[in-house]
């Protein structure tokens, strides 16, 4: 439970960071954010990121609180 609730979090400052909305398009303003953003998300077709995880959340309280 708490592994997956700090994955989520993480993967909200990630995408903060470089620009990504969570429908997986890139809303930044810098090229910077674009810098090395392949270590963290796959570009997939009409430019849009997925991120390079998978978390499994089987307890449905917990994935209320991640959603």
């Amino acid at each position: 439970q708490c592994g997956n609730q700090i994955g989520a979090k993480l993967w909200e400052v990630i995408s903060d960071e470089h620009g990504i909305a969570p429908t997986g398009s890139y809303h930044g303003d810098s090229d910077l954010q674009l810098e090395r953003i392949k270590l963290f998300y796959i570009e997939v077709y009409g430019g849009n990121y997925v991120p390079r995880a998978f978390l499994l959340v089987l307890v449905p309280v917990t994935l209320d609180s991640v959603r």
